[in-house]
C-alpha cells in the first residue's frame, strides 16, 4: 500500500516549516526580502545622515573656536610686539594704536582724547588682557 503522505514534507518540529501545518494555522507568506532591504536601509541612512550633520555642526563650531583661537593670538603677537611703557595687568582693558609702521599699546580710550586728537594715532582694537596672557578683543577697526 502507498502512503498519500510525502516524507519530505513532514516534521517531528512543526515551527520550523515555512508552512501552515494545520488548517487553523496562520498563513505565512514570504516576506518580499527587497522590500526589507530597501526598508532597512532608508531606516540605516535617515539615522546615519543625522549623526553626520551632527558631527558636522560640532566641527563647525571647533573651526569657529580655533579661528577664535588663532585671532587671538595674532592679536597677542602684535600687541607684546608694541611699544608700551607700562607692565599690562590681567583683566585690565588696553588699547592699541598705529603710528606708521610702529604699534602703540596706551591705557586712553579713543573717546578720551582731548581737543588735540589722538595725535596722528590711528585706533586698532581695545582689548582685555586675559590671564593665559593672550587678548581678548572687545571691539576691533
Amino acid at each position: 500500500m502507498h502512503n498519500p503522505i510525502d516524507k519530505d514534507k513532514t516534521t517531528d518540529i512543526p515551527g520550523t516549516i515555512s508552512y501552515p501545518h494545520h488548517v487553523g494555522s496562520v498563513v505565512i507568506r514570504p516576506e518580499d526580502e527587497g522590500k526589507l532591504k530597501s526598508r532597512a536601509l532608508s531606516a540605516m541612512r535617515e539615522q546615519t545622515g543625522r549623526q553626520l550633520l551632527q558631527i558636522q555642526k560640532q566641527a563647525e563650531l571647533l573651526a569657529e573656536q580655533a579661528k577664535a583661537i588663532r585671532k587671538r593670538i595674532e592679536l597677542s603677537e602684535r600687541i607684546y610686539s608694541a611699544n608700551m611703557s607700562f607692565e599690562p595687568f590681567i583683566g585690565q582693558t588696553y588699547h592699541l594704536y598705529k603710528s606708521g609702521d610702529i604699534y602703540k599699546l596706551l591705557l586712553i580710550e579713543p573717546e578720551e582724547w582731548g581737543p588735540s586728537g589722538s595725535r596722528g594715532l590711528e585706533y586698532i582694537c581695545s582689548a582685555v588682557l586675559l590671564s593665559d596672557h593672550t587678548w581678548d578683543i572687545l571691539n576691533d577697526h
